[in-house]
């Protein structure tokens, strides 16, 4: 994982919609092959690229995706921090019992990681992105992964401080478990 503090930017996967870019002057704007659509990466953020050979694992992007956010979840709980998998979105969420409900009872739910991929010849390319300490004011020229209805949140807006170093620890070390 790269270390160093790379400059605000947004980028848009090959599913973003101008729609969704609100704010085309507050940064530069990266257009990507990646899949999903318009994304925020900047300074408080643990960005990493997971390149595997799934020829050598599984041909199926679903049980991937599905991989990544399970590694995302298990490395938030070691902050205890619980994280969740939304089966009609992808990245990780978090409901927010700390903040009022909706109007229909149920917790405000807000993204903490997004999952960006490209596969070529079953190669992966491209990866995750994870909120640490963001200034997440920089989220509001988008209309973050699409998710229009949908907050974003960090591990510091959730109370928890933690080093890029600490979270990279628990991060390795849970791919290292979950990864066979």
């Amino acid at each position: 994982m790269a270390s160093g503090t790379p400059p605000p930017l947004y980028t848009g996967g090959a599913s973003a919609k101008e729609k969704d870019l609100l704010d085309k002057d507050s940064f530069p704007v990266y257009r990507t092959r990646r899949g999903g659509k318009f994304t925020y990466h900047g300074p408080g953020q643990r960005v990493a690229y997971v390149m595997l050979d799934l020829n050598k694992r599984e041909r199926n992007v679903r049980s991937f995706v599905e991989f990544l956010e399970k590694w995302i979840i298990a490395t938030l709980q070691e902050f205890n921090i619980e994280g969740e998998i939304r089966p009609d979105r992808v990245g990780v969420w978090i409901s927010r019992k700390d903040k009022a409900m909706g109007a229909d009872g149920v917790f405000v739910e807000e993204k903490i990681a997004a999952i960006g991929l490209k596969l070529r010849k079953w190669v992966s390319f491209h990866g995750i992105s994870i909120n640490i300490n963001p200034n997440l004011n920089h989220f509001s020229g988008i209309i973050p992964c699409g998710a229009e209805n949908f907050g974003v949140t960090s591990l510091k807006d959730l109370g928890v401080s933690v080093t890029m170093d600490d979270f990279d620890l628990a991060l390795k070390s849970n791919f290292l478990k979950l990864y066979k």
